[in-house]
């Protein structure tokens, strides 16, 4: 049997075969009622037998008109025009999230639904992959360091005609033409409570025991130091700064207030956040609605902002302090900056 497809962009796909009336491997315009050819995804299909009349049958956008389509019973076949990544991992998919999330930010109005399965290292947990799987097929990533589990999965994949993806493959076989040595398959070894697990807790420790303006005679001690008004991601960036390993402190800066004596005097790497002032208020706006708090204070006057940012870079430039505009800013990129200018620092001292 043969597909056509109806091209209605308000309607989801929709794919009739049957086994007389149709033009081959071809697909109906909503347009003119031209043929074009179209093929259908097999991952994408949906399959219902019904009888349908096209005198009487809802066709997606009338499409069909009187005598086009014989009566008789035939075998419709829907097209989901959602995509379905699988992520399946052995540990806890942070790989997986972070590879695909980076992908699929190439592509814009796609609608796609991950399925993530994290420590899956058995076989009845590969199974229940497996079988969600065949109900939503789409693309599968995956990485399993279990030779066995890695090679059932692909096997499976491959009869299902889905897709399978080892994301880890090829830099293990380079890594091991480069090193000279083969993997040793096991599972989950990034994630070991070893000393250098154990200095990351620290280092998110120091992160919050010296937030915002807390400990400042511990300043010192730090890495790096982030500074700003309020509201410029401060807290978050160094967070995310502590698990990648680095102390980081932050220290607020008040209208009206000296900066803190310790900060003015901290030897480390001191950079300033700066956020463009309509977009402050925005930020500090939708704060104060999670609170409960719609009164309009200077803390969301955009002239009393403005003077605040003023007064903040003046400070910095005052101080030579690199900075940061982090109005249009992933706090990621911020933190990944704020690495760059901490590498750039240790290769000159």
């Amino acid at each position: 049997m043969d597909a056509t497809l109806d091209m209605c962009p308000s309607k989801p796909n929709f794919a009739v075969t049957q086994g007389f009336g149709t033009r081959a491997g071809q697909a109906v315009s909503s347009t003119s009622a031209s043929f074009i050819p179209h093929p259908i995804p097999a991952s994408h299909r949906r399959t219902v037998e019904g009888e349908l009349n096209p005198l009487r049958a809802p066709w997606p956008c009338g499409l069909f008109p009187a005598g086009l389509w014989p009566l008789g019973t035939v075998r419709a076949v829907f097209v989901d025009q959602k995509f379905h990544l699988h992520l399946v991992s052995d540990s806890t998919g942070e790989t997986l999230n972070a590879m695909v999330t980076a992908a699929l930010a190439q592509f814009e109005n796609v609608d796609v639904q991950l399925h993530a399965y994290a420590l899956v290292r058995s076989e009845h947990q590969l199974s229940r992959a497996l079988d969600h799987i065949a109900t939503a097929p789409g693309l599968v990533f995956f990485t399993l360091a279990n030779r066995a589990l890695n090679q059932r999965l692909a096997t499976r994949c491959r009869e299902m005609e889905v897709s399978a993806v080892d994301v880890l493959e090829t830099p293990l076989t380079v890594m091991t033409r480069f090193f000279g040595k083969s993997e040793s398959h096991k599972v989950g070894r990034q994630h070991q409570v070893n000393q250098r697990y154990l200095d990351r807790i620290e280092t998110l420790n120091f992160a919050i025991a010296h937030d915002d303006g807390q400990a400042l005679d511990g300043l010192a001690q730090a890495q790096v130091i982030l500074t700003g008004a309020s509201r410029t991601s401060k807290t978050p960036t160094c967070v995310y700064l502590a698990i990648r390993g680095i102390r980081a402190a932050n220290v607020p800066l008040v209208p009206g207030m000296q900066a803190p004596p310790p900060l003015l005097a901290a030897k480390g790497l001191v950079v300033g956040l700066w956020v463009s002032p309509d977009r402050l208020v925005q930020v500090r706006r939708n704060r104060l609605s999670t609170m409960g708090e719609n009164r309009d204070t200077n803390y969301v006057d955009l002239d009393q902002v403005r003077g605040e940012v003023t007064a903040t870079r003046q400070l910095f430039e005052a101080q030579g302090w690199p900075t940061i505009d982090v109005t249009r800013r992933s706090i990621e990129e911020t933190a990944a900056t704020v690495m760059n200018l901490l590498a750039e620092r240790g290769g000159a001292q």
